[in-house]
């Protein structure tokens, strides 16, 4: 955003030690206090500086008055859509903070379609006051030479043949099906699942447990190593019961690498053509699905083509574009009578 509009000047608010140079850019801590801190002492802070706009990246405006036109970002609505997939109740966040945000924001983004129309779905607003911006992909993860992927494997300790999963291991992300999946399949490929362990995760670990050796998890993993693990694996499985935009198939894609999604909320609207869309609890339709694309060389090589190409339609030069167009939007709107 700020090499997009050089002139502009920011203010940004966040923790102690998250800061990152950015050109024309003001750091501010947030006020510690969890409640008071966000909610009074914040918004007063704000009111104080009396920018010209706000934007909330993380979906959310604090509860009291900022005295300027907003636009905040919607990532998901998972939690209202099935609060057994998380951990506890939010109160809080679900009955008050997130609800008034949505509503007093003169502008709402949603990173997809799909999360477009769950906010109309659970809160009602206006279809015209939201605006679609789909999240990018970074231009390291791309298709990558032989000798990089050689070391890789050797320092990762990654099978020569493997079927990958990238996401929190949560029940949101529906990695059961993708097990059953996988024990069911003919001449299957080993699987590495690359992710920390979320919550409510006890019975899939436990299944996980119990399917010996040529399933690898990968715990902690450096960020930098991501792309030689996308390009390294056969197919990415994403079977996930929800996503607001799901970006382990988009970073696949961009390596390279085939991908096999679920056919729920914004993972269809994501990959396009590109990729095999599958029903999510369909045990079935995933061994075939996985099967087709590790056994199908032709198959295999056509979807790479197509995910790169898909791929290179999303990036953040873009999203920071189309997010300050939303802000001009929220500026109009308080302005329009």
């Amino acid at each position: 955003m700020a090499v997009d509009r050089p002139d502009y000047r920011l203010t940004v608010f966040g923790p102690r030690r998250a800061s990152v140079y950015v050109p024309n850019t003001t750091y501010r801590l947030m006020p510690q206090a969890r409640l008071v801190g966000r909610h009074l002492q914040w918004p007063a802070i704000i009111r104080r500086l009396k920018p010209n706009a706000y934007f909330g990246p993380a979906g959310a405006l604090p509860l009291g008055g900022i005295s300027c036109p907003a636009a905040i970002t919607v990532h998901d609505l998972a939690i209202y859509r099935n609060s057994r997939w998380f951990p506890g109740r939010q109160p809080l966040s679900t009955r008050w903070v997130v609800p008034r945000s949505v509503l007093r924001a003169d502008v709402v983004i949603a990173v997809s379609e799909s999360t477009a129309r769950d906010v109309v779905e659970f809160f009602g607003i206006d279809r015209k006051r939201i605006e679609v911006v789909p999240h990018g992909v970074s231009a390291r993860f791309r298709p990558m030479g032989r000798d990089e992927l050689d070391e890789a494997r050797s320092r990762l300790g990654l099978p020569d043949r493997f079927i990958l999963f990238v996401g929190t291991v949560e029940p949101r992300k529906n990695l059961e099906t993708l097990l059953d999946a996988w024990v069911l399949m003919r001449d299957r490929p080993d699987l590495v699942v690359v992710g920390s362990w979320g919550w409510r995760y006890q019975s899939i670990r436990e299944k996980m447990d119990r399917l010996g050796p040529r399933l690898h998890h990968l715990d902690a993993v450096d960020p930098e190593e991501l792309p030689a693990i996308y390009n390294l694996a056969r197919v990415l499985a994403h079977p996930a019961w929800y996503e607001g935009f799901g970006l382990p198939p988009l970073e696949a894609m961009a390596s390279g690498t085939p991908v096999v999604v679920s056919d729920t909320s914004s993972l269809p609207e994501v990959v396009g053509g590109a990729g095999m869309v599958v029903p999510a609890g369909d045990v079935e339709a995933w061994r075939k699905a996985l099967e087709a694309v590790v056994s199908d060389v032709d198959l295999a090589a056509d979807m790479r083509h197509r995910g790169i190409l898909r791929a290179a339609q999303f990036s953040w030069e873009r999203a920071a574009h189309l997010t300050w167009r939303a802000i001009d939007h929220a500026i109009k709107w308080r302005a329009t009578p």
